[in-house]
């Protein structure tokens, strides 16, 4: 491929006179042949305009000889819609256009086209003999009478003029196609055994609007048209046949027949004979029973379809539940005389049934004791204008398909006997065996307390008694709540699930709130039966992308076991044994007592009350090092603290201010003078000192979240100032004692971190009074200084020690440190804050940790949580890696359980001679068949893509 694209890019710069090193030997442009971008091509058409607009216009005048295409006779009528616009005669133009009758013809008057139809050419229609006119020339129309009312125009609206577009042939009926609304003569076979008229026009491809004697018929196209049109873009049948009239008349469309009425009711009809007909009714003798129009999840596990169960964590179902409050529905005009064709059947739930549920189920209103819970305290939120204030319902949580027959309406905002049925009905769709399920609702910390007993208590709640429910909180949705929720319900800490992030449904509403508008008026049958078919198409386009989605899940899950395994192998390395034993044991114990004890899963949250105080009084420590070297250290440390100190306060600086900074010089001016005279004694006459003052000069780090303000340079410095003065420090001072320098400034980074952690968990979050939050600032920024402070030592030394040639070890350990890594931990500083789900810790956390010391146990705290979260992730890609592979397996085989049922069909179907019946199972077995062809091959190919890329 890169060959070839090689060998044309160089044929296309020849041809322009470009050698393929991007030299020019002329004016031409490389970009005028290869266009990169849309707007290049815009560019390259504008020279063209007046071209392109002149041949536009020059279509509108006929040859100059004026002949028909066909017989070579004078040409009259042109045709639009066929290729290249012909002209034809009128015998032609009606010969050529028996089996294209929706096309629009103009008729040529001396001056220019004049929009014309077909039925002035004396085009009919004839249904039966291959098109031919009925050799039993009776009139059967008049057997029957007429059952649609004639269209009623005001006088006002009538045209005052004549041409052929206002001249309808008698007799004609009609038709509303794709390209139009349509009047044409169409004459029925009126041999005796002929089949009634209605079911003439329905095999020739005409939907009826009536039954008797049919004045106005459909186009199976148009009602595909406008299904597919309400699907991809919401459009409603008003503003559909809107649009069939302007085609039909662009200067008088109210004069087109009016089939709006008529179109909503057919495409009704046409909805559900399709939905019959892809769930394989016509070709079983019994009707569809609770949820059977509804496709559903192929890589989901489904006993007796994908899998044969057996005891293992990989069979569990993830739901996930939500609502939807833009899908209303205002209180129908007539009620008592609403005609249900599919009630129960696809998505939403049998009505009757739901009214005895919440006839009997408790109205409790529940206030929650969790933040941000809108869902629960509004739950009673009436709207007496809406029969339906929204719709809530089921999802599988790993690919986004809808659960059938789990779609509920609410009455009264969102309550949990809403919400009860619609999960107890979803549990009971093919998960004959499954004995876990989990469950994402925003939530849930406050439904699922005493959901079960609600389920015992109800006599149409229906749960298996053996089904384990547990219960988690989409990762978006718990950053709302208490703290305490983030570890005890986010599907970071759930184990057997993956990777979810329990919100894919907040996606799904966007494709069904694009009809939400237009379904808000209709009657409820029709309402549903939209909402079912949008859902339906929903999980038919999941379905044949599953290949797609499944392939990308692989390829996430093999960089996330890679690069969690990196980040927990540090903090593993640094962690003593004893401990890690200790920390897997408490993990084991919380994992198995989740279910009855929530709060057991505050094992992965930092005890705050317990090390509050630990944290606040630990204070750096130092390692011992040979004294004199160690003053030195000590000096340039100093150094730095003053040179920060001068550029923070910048120019404008206080006489106090100033007179503090010189007493601080004195200070070091004096420590260093006293070191420089025992250098004589500790290094002889002629040592090799530091002597680049440069290197002083290091950048002052600081933390994001930090005003600039309190940093401002300045180039005004005094006159000899200590702070830049370059003490005698030998170059070849030992890269140990460098490394001890470093490791003592990283330290103690990491203890001022914590320490700010912890300052904006309980000081900052918990002001709440501007004195409060002033003090709580200012404690920040004292601790933000030490942050600072001793980032700025660590580059120093970091500078020394490249000065040294270090090997490749130390350069992997002691890498440059970036200012985004100075940021406190979110999983101490804000358990709920966004965004932490993969998050891991900066390299310079697991570099010579210390466990021990006089801030032992905030350490070990600091660290196990850290550690079991990492081990948590982990662990969670390692599933998903699991997870993916055996969804790739399951999709196969529900693709291939598909196949063999339409293939069942397709021989019942010859068999019992039903040419038509087989011919459509045979299709569709062998669509199933081609796609599990290609999630085969796709996912073969791919894992052996990946596996040579590992071996390399």
């Amino acid at each position: 491929m890169v060959r070839a694209w090689r060998a044309l890019r160089g044929k296309a710069a020849r041809h322009i006179g470009i050698t393929v090193d991007g030299t020019q030997s002329d004016a031409a442009s490389w970009c005028c042949i290869l266009p990169s971008s849309q707007n290049d091509y815009l560019r390259q058409w504008l020279p063209r305009q007046e071209s392109y607009l002149h041949h536009l216009l020059d279509r509108e005048a006929p040859p100059e000889d004026r002949r028909c295409i066909i017989c070579q006779q004078d040409g009259v009528y042109k045709c639009q819609d066929c290729l290249g616009e012909p002209l034809y005669c009128t015998g032609c133009c009606r010969s050529q256009h028996r089996s294209n009758p929706f096309h629009w013809i103009s008729q040529w008057n001396g001056r220019f086209f004049e929009r014309s139809c077909l039925a002035h050419v004396g085009l009919i229609i004839y249904l039966g003999h291959d098109g031919k006119q009925c050799p039993a020339v009776t009139d059967r129309w008049d057997l029957f009478e007429e059952d649609e009312p004639e269209d009623l125009l005001e006088p006002e609206d009538l045209p005052f003029v004549s041409g052929p577009e206002f001249q309808p042939k008698e007799n004609t009926m009609v038709i509303v196609d794709k390209s139009g609304v349509h009047r044409l003569e169409v004459q029925c076979c009126e041999c005796p055994n002929a089949m009634s008229p209605d079911i003439q026009m329905f095999r020739h491809g005409f939907f009826p609007a009536s039954f008797n004697r049919p004045k106005t018929v459909f186009t199976f196209r148009v009602l595909n048209d406008f299904l597919l049109d309400s699907l991809e873009c919401g459009t409603s049948a008003m503003n559909y046949y809107s649009k069939l009239r302007r085609m039909t008349s662009s200067m008088f469309p109210h004069l087109v027949p009016d089939r709006y009425r008529e179109l909503m009711r057919v495409a009704r009809q046409w909805r559900q004979l399709k939905t019959m007909k892809w769930h394989g009714f016509g070709h079983r003798s019994d009707n569809p029973s609770t949820g059977e129009l509804a496709l559903f999840c192929p890589a989901c596990p489904q006993p007796g379809i994908n899998v044969l169960l057996d005891p293992s964590w990989k069979y569990t179902r993830s739901f996930v539940m939500d609502r939807n409050f833009k899908a209303e529905h205002l209180h129908p005009i007539k009620p008592f005389n609403e005609v249900w064709l599919s009630d129960g059947l696809g998505f939403m739930v049998g009505k009757d049934r739901y009214k005895m549920h919440l006839a009997e189920a408790a109205d409790t209103v529940e206030k929650s004791s969790c933040n941000n819970h809108r869902a629960v305290n509004q739950a009673n939120a009436a709207r007496h204008k809406l029969e339906s204030t929204g719709i809530g319902g089921v999802a599988c949580a790993r690919h986004g398909c809808f659960v059938p027959h789990s779609m509920v309406d609410f009455q009264k905002g969102e309550r949990q006997m809403n919400m009860d049925y619609a999960l107890c009905e979803a549990s009971r769709h093919n998960m004959e065996g499954i004995t876990r399920a989990v469950t994402f609702y925003d939530i849930n910390c406050q439904y699922n307390k005493h959901f079960r007993v609600r389920v015992d208590r109800s006599r149409f709640l229906e749960m298996a008694p053996q089904l384990t429910i547990i219960p988690g909180i989409g990762l978006w949705h718990v950053h709302g709540h208490q703290d305490s929720c983030y570890v005890r319900y986010a599907s970071n800490f759930i184990e057997g699930i993956g990777r979810i992030d329990g919100e894919i449904m907040e996606t799904l509403w966007a494709w069904l709130n694009l009809i939400s508008p237009a379904a808000r008026g209709m009657s409820s049958p029709h309402r549903k039966e939209c909402l079912d078919y949008q859902m339906n198409d929903s999980n038919f386009c999941k379905m044949i992308r599953m290949k797609r989605t499944l392939c990308r899940k692989y390829k996430l899950a093999r960089n996330g076991i890679l690069e969690s395994g990196k980040a927990f192998d540090r903090l593993d390395e640094a962690a003593p044994s004893h401990l890690k034993t200790e920390w897997l044991a408490r993990e084991r114990i919380a994992q198995s007592s989740r279910l009855n004890d929530p709060s057991a899963m505050d094992e992965y949250e930092i005890n705050i009350k317990k090390e509050e105080g630990n944290a606040r009084n630990a204070a750096p420590s130092r390692r011992s090092v040979a004294t004199w070297i160690s003053t030195g250290l000590a000096i340039e440390e100093a150094q730095i603290a003053l040179l920060i100190e001068v550029r923070r306060i910048g120019r404008r600086s206080t006489e106090t201010q100033r007179l503090d900074i010189a007493r601080q010089r004195d200070r070091l001016q004096g420590q260093i003078d006293g070191f420089a005279r025992s250098a004589l004694t500790h290094l002889g006459e002629g040592f090799d000192a530091d002597d680049e003052p440069e290197d002083l000069d290091v950048d002052i780090l600081d933390d994001l979240d930090d005003d600039p303000a309190d940093f401002t340079e300045t180039s005004h410095t005094w006159t000899n100032s200590p702070e830049l003065t370059v003490i005698p420090l030998p170059s070849n001072l030992g890269m140990s004692l460098r490394e001890g320098q470093a490791n003592d400034a990283l330290h103690n980074l990491r203890i001022y971190l914590c320490n700010k952690a912890i300052l904006f968990r309980t000081t900052v979050r918990q002001a709440n009074s501007q004195a409060l939050k002033t003090r709580a600032w200012s404690q920040v920024t004292s601790v933000q200084q030490a942050v600072s402070l001793h980032a700025s030592i660590y580059t120093k030394t970091r500078k020394q020690m490249m000065k040294l040639e270090p090997g490749q070890d130390q350069l992997q350990k002691y890498k440059p440190l970036l200012r985004e890594q100075l940021k406190i931990s979110t999983a101490v500083g804000d358990p709920n804050a966004r965004g932490q789900r993969n998050e891991s810790l900066a390299w310079f956390w697991s570099v010579e940790v210390n466990l021990g010391g006089p801030d032992q146990s905030w350490n070990e705290e600091f660290y196990r949580v850290h550690w079991l979260r990492a081990k948590a992730l982990w662990d969670q890609w390692r599933e998903e890696m699991l997870l993916v592979t055996f969804e790739m397996d399951w999709t196969c085989k529900f693709f291939l359980w598909k196949t063999t049922i339409w293939g069942e069909h397709m021989q019942e179907s010859l068999e019992k001679r039903l040419p038509g019946h087989g011919c459509y199972a045979g299709r569709q077995s062998h669509m199933y068949s081609l796609l599990a062809q290609d999630a085969q091959a796709a996912f073969q190919d791919l894992q052996n893509v990946l596996i040579e890329a590992g071996d390399e």
